[in-house]
């Protein structure tokens, strides 16, 4: 088995401005954080390709057993990357530590399963063709650019960035500037596991602009997560240079309940799915169709067990705080519009 040379370290990116985080909870100043222009963001990608070509030259083993042992030291550090989340998302401590665990199988899965998926695999050949040989081989594309949502910081983003490295690829993530730590904090770890790989999981920070400078400095796919109009705006920007497109945006998600169903567990399900996460969740409930025979039962029940839940940042916190502000005054007009 060969090791790649030992990567220079990665170069230093540096932005003339800056943006402060703050505490959806208190509204206090957690951190400072550069915002990263269109120079900088090439730089990075120039460095992500070029490490990215001793990547893929790996077998696929080593790369299984690079990305396990990132996984492994993600959870060695599960309370403090739980912590940044909770700080800079304002959800309660254990719903912080639930997204690092489930963050934690995206990547185990996408860690051990990549070979066999993307694995060489013969393709039966037609009549005229009898006498040849074909085969479907997968290549990884180079660098894949991720821009991150605000709502699950660390799960989400990883559903592309774990299955791209795993595939041979680089990555140059850029979260959200709501959450911009925990986004770093993630590139660090990958770091300090696999240093002989610096560069090829970076983190970019800032805005809308640091975004667009991502789409355009020529990565070879993005993969985008947050409100349609965006994506749309994402696609749009794509599609100049044909750039592949990956889109996770929200949905409107219904529960339906049967006249037979167990109305108390159908109850903890919306009042769960409609409010977990202070409601900040693309498959969250936002509508609920039951028949007839047991509508007002269920609305009962269910105007039970949301008065029973507790908001804030404590122990027995079910959600905490709108991470984004301005979701308060779209609540806010729902629940107008609703009574």
């Amino acid at each position: 088995m060969t090791e790649t040379a030992p990567a220079a370290a990665a170069p230093r990116v540096t932005a003339a401005a800056t943006f402060t985080t703050r505490s959806p909870a208190t509204g206090e100043r957690l951190a400072e954080y550069p915002v990263h222009g269109p120079e900088d963001v090439s730089r990075v990608v120039a460095r992500a390709r070029t490490t990215q070509a001793g990547w893929a030259a790996l077998p696929a083993s080593r790369r299984r057993e690079l990305l396990l042992r990132w996984k492994k030291a993600i959870a060695d550090d599960l309370d403090t990357v739980a912590a940044t989340v909770a700080r800079e998302t304002g959800k309660p401590a254990g719903d912080a530590a639930l997204e690092v665990v489930l963050t934690l199988e995206h990547l185990a899965w996408a860690a051990r399963n990549a070979s066999r998926v993307l694995g060489r695999r013969r393709v039966r050949t037609g009549l005229f063709t009898v006498h040849q040989r074909a085969s479907l081989v997968h290549r990884p594309l180079g660098v894949v650019g991720v821009i991150g949502p605000w709502n699950y910081p660390l799960y989400t983003p990883m559903g592309s960035i774990g299955y791209a490295l795993a595939a041979g690829n680089a990555v140059v993530f850029k979260p959200s500037e709501l959450t911009p730590g925990t986004g770093v904090l993630l590139a660090e770890l990958f770091d300090s596991t696999a240093p002989e790989h610096a560069g090829l999981l970076t983190t970019v920070t800032g805005a809308a602009a640091t975004g667009d400078a991502l789409v355009r400095s020529g990565v070879d796919k993005v993969a985008f997560t947050g409100s349609p109009g965006t994506a749309r705006k994402v696609m749009a920007v794509c599609a100049e240079t044909l750039t592949p497109f990956l889109a996770e945006c929200g949905g409107k998600d219904a529960v339906i309940v049967t006249a037979d169903a167990d109305l108390e567990a159908a109850a903890d399900a919306i009042v769960w799915g409609a409010l977990s996460n202070a409601g900040q969740t693309c498959a969250g409930v936002e509508r609920v169709y039951a028949v007839r025979e047991v509508h007002e039962e269920l609305c009962t029940l269910v105007v039970e067990k949301a008065r029973a839940l507790r908001t804030g940042a404590g122990a027995d916190a079910a959600y905490g705080p709108m991470t984004l502000p301005g979701q308060v005054a779209v609540v806010e007009r729902h629940v107008s519009g609703a009574v």
